[in-house]
């Protein structure tokens, strides 16, 4: 079985070390991230499945993160998750230029992020032509 990868991105220690624990338990390899900038570094060498990123971050923000990661790593398929309280729909409009892109609502349940993952890899599983992709 193969390990899935997962990048958080998040300026705020406490959410990634939540995160973090939850999603190794669950047997994913995380890797974490304290703004855009250090995300797209280690984006070099890890090739998430899934990058799960806060909107608002000093320095590079969420919505400059998946910009920049998609037209950077356009050959890589992967999902970008991210985690917002922002609710209002204008604050959205922006990822309809980006593709395989969901909101997480904060506060986040890190039992429903799991939920969330398993579902994206069991549909990635059933798709043959997303299987190999990556």
């Amino acid at each position: 079985m193969t390990i899935r990868k997962i990048l958080l991105v998040d300026d705020e220690p406490h959410v990634i070390r939540i995160l973090r624990l939850m999603l190794e338990r669950e047997g994913y390899h995380v890797e974490s991230a304290n703004d855009g900038n250090q995300a797209l570094d280690k984006m070099v060498d890890f090739a998430p499945d899934v990058m799960i990123t806060d909107i608002q971050m000093a320095g590079m923000d969420g919505r400059t993160l998946c910009r920049t990661a998609r037209e950077r790593y356009a050959q890589r398929t992967f999902l970008i998750l991210v985690m917002t309280s922002m609710t209002a729909m204008e604050e959205r409009g922006w990822v309809r230029e980006l593709s395989n892109i969901d909101f997480l609502e904060k506060p986040l349940s890190p039992r429903q992020l799991v939920v969330r993952l398993a579902k994206h890899f069991v549909a990635l599983a059933s798709d043959p032509e997303t299987s190999n992709a990556g």
